[in-house]
């Protein structure tokens, strides 16, 4: 009979990483902590919080941050994370401006820009992200070398097979294997692309309405529609990565005129809802637009052409979040994007929704701006960040890692 083997004890090594990575968690947490706190906080006996200190202060992690006085007994030292220790880069490709900013390991965003988007061939566009990054890099005094990591919200998602992203939607020839290639060549083998609509989600989890709601879902529709979609805290993504991708919904009210070419490559919803097929609508309604900002004004203003075709977005839109509400059930659903951000828009797509959902999610309105793209990259790359900068700790021969 075969004996089952014993459980080993886990190494004295294995063991003062785990208290260090511990330790380091609860310093991010809390900001500026005592000795004490830690130990209380992590059950752990202070003279092993003492060790496990002294070991990620020597590997420039954390820092002390002066002393806590005022308070009966001894004064007692502080810890904190040390700035410099880990910067993030967050960039958003977008159909009109590149944006970017960089944050140090505490969160705090150290320099950050934008620029139009430019014409013209599709490295271009990539030459001119990594320029605005250098610039922000520059601008914060550090070398584009010394980014702990660098996230990119980009349309569309990653295909491995392909080794390329995949599904960008009005974003011509993003799709192509070279753009990566050259991406990862700039950025290093660090530089990870996440959805944009994702990370805009993340960004709303973190600053936004998604902090009161452990689930729901952030829908964009502006160029182009998507969603992201919290579930118990978590970005959800699915197995191949395309949760979200509502502007494939075979979902239409059947006025945008777009064509079979366009409604295969940007998917039914997104080519009958999203920004250009707006104004398509106003054209072929007899109005003189060139955004789907000047038909909302236009509506605002009482042009009964203008309302009906707004009337028409809010309905499709409230059939999408239908669909979602039948299969998530989210608490909260917050509308982004230029449409969804739209003074009023909200409320006729609540209005519309109340009309054929079972029941009713709180719909709110984004509050983040322009920003939340990169946002929610700097919120993403700073778990990467950590994650790789606490693996650093134990290293195999039993030294701290220098970070």
């Amino acid at each position: 009979m075969t004996e089952t083997p014993q459980a080993q004890a886990a190494r004295p090594q294995l063991i003062r990483a785990m208290n260090e990575q511990l330790l380091l968690g609860q310093i991010r947490q809390l900001g500026v902590c005592s000795r004490a706190d830690l130990s209380r906080l992590s059950g752990l006996s202070k003279p092993t919080v003492s060790l496990a200190l002294a070991n990620v202060e020597r590997s420039g992690l954390v820092r002390t941050a002066g002393q806590r006085t005022g308070v009966p007994g001894r004064s007692a030292v502080l810890y904190e994370i040390r700035p410099e220790a880990g910067y993030v880069l967050g960039l958003d490709i977008g159909h009109e401006y590149l944006r970017g900013a960089l944050a140090d390991l505490t969160g705090e965003v150290r320099a950050k820009a934008e620029a139009r988007s430019p014409s013209g061939s599709v490295l271009n566009r990539v030459g001119e992200l990594i320029k605005l990054a250098d610039g922000i890099c520059a601008t914060a005094g550090i070398g584009r070398a010394e980014v702990t990591q660098t996230v990119l919200g980009s349309p569309g998602v990653y295909d491995p097979s392909r080794d390329a992203i995949v599904l960008t939607g009005g974003l011509p020839g993003w799709d192509r294997r070279a753009v990566l290639a050259r991406l990862r060549s700039a950025f290093g083998p660090d530089f990870v692309v996440e959805n944009d609509i994702d990370a805009a989600a993340l960004a709303e989890r973190e600053h936004g309405h998604g902090r009161e709601f452990p689930s729901f879902a952030f829908v964009s529709i502006g160029s182009g529609i998507g969603m992201g979609l919290v579930l118990g805290g978590q970005l959800h993504r699915g197995a191949h990565g395309v949760a979200g991708e509502i502007a494939f919904l075979p979902i239409t009210e059947g006025n945008s005129g777009a064509g079979d070419s366009e409604v295969r490559k940007r998917g039914t919803l997104e080519a009958d809802g999203a920004a250009s097929a707006i104004v398509r609508s106003a054209r072929a309604a007899g109005l003189r637009a060139s955004s789907a900002r000047q038909v909302f004004a236009a509506a605002s203003a009482g042009d009964s052409r203008a309302e009906a075709i707004v009337e028409t977005e809010a309905r499709l839109v409230a059939k999408a979040i239908c669909a979602i509400v039948t299969v998530i059930d989210p608490g909260l659903v917050v509308l982004g994007g230029g449409i969804g951000q739209a003074p009023g828009f909200a409320a006729a797509v609540a209005a519309e929704l109340a009309r054929i959902s079972p029941v009713m999610p709180e719909i709110k309105v984004s509050a983040l701006g322009t920003s939340a793209v990169v946002d929610g990259c700097l919120a993403g790359g700073a778990d990467l960040a950590w994650a790789r900068l606490m693996g650093q700790l134990a290293q195999p021969d039993g030294e701290t890692a220098l970070v």
